[in-house]
């Protein structure tokens, strides 16, 4: 049989010598592919395979005049599908051709081509409709996962974590996520968990659903896996092969009390998550904490249009408001090019949800920010901050020098040391800016439900997080900003402040009502603007750590 592929693929380049497949003359074909790709042996089999990029990227920018969440996703979901239906033709005649295995991507235009030999990595990356090939390696990585552990069972009723942003006093106010959807992905989630079945949106108190509210991107008939994961491969019910996952949607829901009940949270045992009013879903990217672009990337786009179990029936109307992603992908993933998801994460932010990234676990040097998809501008990156609001030594630093770009990162800080949450087995204590990360889309999740007409408004939201953030100075000096100086490449905008947040849109928002018809879909939607009328008046000043 691999005979056999070898023969068909030397058919195809013989055949295919022609314009699809001549170089440009500034640029040869070697250029555009991975150097782990080049020096394969051509008759090994390549399990994982490699991801193609193709030139031709959809234009979702109209995305922007559309007023509603609905809107913006069932528009960039549209435009996407089409796109990638078009510009794939071709290529996809060549793959079926070879009688190889790939998974086509509309998310960005791009291909996952695996089970393969390296010999078709030199026929497609002649294409001129081809403009990257990367690799797609399986092996573990450094991912930002927590990095100290304490056994800690004891509760706290409310953490202090949770306290320390304020979210209890906009629980005081009657907002606690309520009608809020939250994503994550991650090493998957142990969904029976006391403290987050209530808030699973696959369970109704009764019966579980997990179509639309569930979705395994790590597949075991060519993924090099462990063997005896506990989670199996493509799991039809929501799994945490490890903690880590479970740990951070704790953070972001976990309650193990009703909240419908009029005396929450008296009496609750362990409330340890931001908005346990909040409902959330669920996406399997990693395999015992290491992941790849593919498995990413398929995660990102059943968030934007979740599929039934099946992988059918998309439907951009059950796309979550806001991703939680404490995780990263470094080059040993398959990430050697920063910007291979940067379209991915571009469209998901067209479709109206915020993508929330942990920084990295990489400090205290500068400029350490520097994985994808955290050194993206379309992303919300999170440092991590203890008990008296210092930043933590392992939490990555700005700027991003990686791409060149000298991009203002992280954006914003919350707690990311010991902080108490759902595993598993129960309870424990974890440090991480992974950690952190879930308190910023927990945060997301209480001003939707204090102004529902936020959804879909991403840059909004982040925007309103920055200006109520409790400004920190840094002690050392990153990306040109001195020391001492706020905002800065340490702390980001500063430590979020629930409180101040929802103080500052409940006194700074005007809402106008118009209605409009957008273009050619002939939708009738309410337009719904926020307006940011000024800075707030925040009751605290500038903290500066000596």
């Amino acid at each position: 049989m691999l005979l056999k592929r070898i023969v068909i693929v030397a058919a195809i380049c013989f055949f295919l010598n022609g314009a699809l497949a001549r170089p440009s003359a500034a640029e040869s074909w070697q250029q555009k592919v991975d150097p782990a790709l080049l020096d394969l042996d051509e008759t090994q089999l390549i399990p994982n395979g490699f991801l193609v990029i193709l030139e031709s990227q959809a234009d979702v920018s109209g995305a922007a005049d559309l007023a509603t969440k609905e809107a913006k996703g069932q528009y960039v979901y549209g435009q996407l599908r089409a796109h990638a239906t078009l510009e794939q033709a071709a290529i996809r005649t060549t793959l079926d051709f070879a009688g190889v295995s790939y998974r086509p991507y509309w998310i960005a235009n791009m291909i996952w081509v695996y089970d393969v030999t390296p010999a078709l990595v030199s026929v497609l990356g002649q294409r001129t409709d081809v403009k990257q090939i990367y690799t797609n390696p399986s092996f573990e990585a450094d991912n930002p996962d927590p990095v100290a552990t304490t056994t800690r069972l004891a509760p706290d009723a409310i953490e202090w974590n949770i306290s320390q942003i304020n979210a209890p006093a906009v629980w005081d106010l009657g907002y606690t996520g309520q009608g809020v959807v939250i994503g994550g992905q991650d090493t998957g989630y142990h969904w029976t968990h006391p403290a987050l079945q209530n808030a699973y949106r696959g369970w109704d108190g009764t019966t579980a659903d997990h179509n639309y509210n569930w979705h395994d991107a790590v597949h075991g008939e060519h993924w090099l896996g462990q063997p005896g994961n506990p989670c199996g491969f493509d799991a039809i019910e929501p799994c945490d092969d490890s903690t880590h996952g479970t740990h951070t949607m704790g953070t972001m829901v976990g309650s193990d009390l009703d909240v419908t009940n009029p005396t929450w949270p008296e009496g609750a045992s362990n409330v340890v998550g931001v908005a346990p009013g909040a409902k959330w879903i669920g996406c399997r990217n990693m395999e015992n904490s290491w992941g790849t672009p593919a498995s990413y990337s398929e995660c990102f786009e059943w968030f934007v249009a979740p599929t039934d179990l099946a992988g059918e029936n998309a439907d951009p109307t059950k796309a979550p408001h806001v991703i939680n992603n404490s995780w990263s992908c470094p080059d040993s993933e398959g990430c050697t090019g920063y910007d291979i998801m940067q379209t991915v994460v571009d469209n998901v932010r067209a479709a109206g949800i915020v993508v929330v990234t942990a920084a990295g676990n990489s400090g205290p040097n500068c400029g350490t920010v520097n994985t994808p998809v955290a050194i993206y501008d379309s992303s919300f990156s999170v440092g991590a901050t203890d008990q008296q609001d210092e930043i933590v030594s392992f939490s990555s630093r700005g700027s991003v020098t990686i791409d060149g770009s000298n991009r203002f990162k992280p954006d914003i800080t919350a707690p990311g040391r010991s902080v108490r949450s759902t595993v598993p087995t129960g309870y424990g204590n974890s440090s991480g800016t992974s950690m952190a990360a879930p308190h910023v889309a927990g945060l997301v999740a209480l001003l939707i439900s204090v102004e529902p007409s936020l959804a879909g408004q991403v840059e909004t939201i982040e925007q309103i997080i920055r200006e109520t953030a409790v400004p920190i100075a840094a002690d050392e000096a990153c990306g040109g900003i001195p020391a001492g100086e706020t905002p800065n490449a340490v702390y980001g905008a500063g430590r979020i402040d629930a409180l101040a947040a929802v103080g500052y849109l409940r006194d700074n928002t005007a809402v106008q009502l118009t209605d409009h018809q957008t273009g050619n879909d002939g939708l009738s939607v309410i337009l719904l603007p926020i307006m940011l009328l000024g800075v707030a008046t925040l009751s605290y000043k500038t903290i500066v750590k000596k």
